[in-house]
């Protein structure tokens, strides 16, 4: 079964498929997708590639694969990577796409995604390089955001929402909330 995908989401499958598994070549990245019910012309795939600004490095075994900007080490610039996006802009783009929700407690964030994007969209985060935020941790649909500020988390979450074109839904009046 082929799953119509948006551009974002379909990048967000072939990061993970890099970051999973050692991929040699376009048609065997290609062969993957397919695989996993995504049809990819070569020409997007190439472009989706060049986006995400994936390099390819010589393996332990010598073979070449592609990596994606901080695996394996050092954050490399995306601005050098030639897409042409900065990483601001970047993340403003995936941020729309796939922030769902945003919420803080003291210096944490939990950001909401889809299903299998988190890791995506706290890579965007990452190389957003916000000086206001000490890191990510990312699973399926959730990414741990951590401010470096005690109590800046609030205003992470609402630079994140404002970045992902969202409102920030206020608490109902007088909800403490619930566990």
């Amino acid at each position: 079964m082929k799953i119509p995908m948006t551009k974002v989401a379909r990048q967000a499958r072939i990061a993970d498929l890099l970051q999973r598994q050692p991929v040699r070549s376009q048609p065997e990245l290609a062969k993957l997708l397919l695989e996993s019910g995504v049809e990819v012309t070569q020409a997007t795939l190439s472009r989706d590639l060049d986006e995400l600004g994936a390099l390819k490095l010589r393996a332990e075994d010598g073979s070449l694969v592609y990596a994606l900007p901080g695996e394996g080490g050092g954050r490399i610039p995306l601005t050098r990577l030639g897409s042409g996006e900065s990483p601001d802009a970047r993340l403003r783009r995936i941020a729309e796409e796939l922030l769902v929700a945003a919420e803080a407690s003291a210096n944490l964030v939990i950001v909401r995604t889809p299903p299998g994007a988190a890791q995506f969209l706290a890579s965007a985060i990452d190389h957003a390089d916000w000086e206001s935020i000490l890191g990510t941790v990312a699973g399926d649909d959730t990414i741990l955001v951590i401010s470096r500020d005690p109590m800046g988390g609030a205003s992470v979450a609402e630079a994140l929402l404002r970045h992902a074109d969202r409102r920030i839904q206020p608490a109902p009046a007088g909800d403490p909330g619930t566990i």
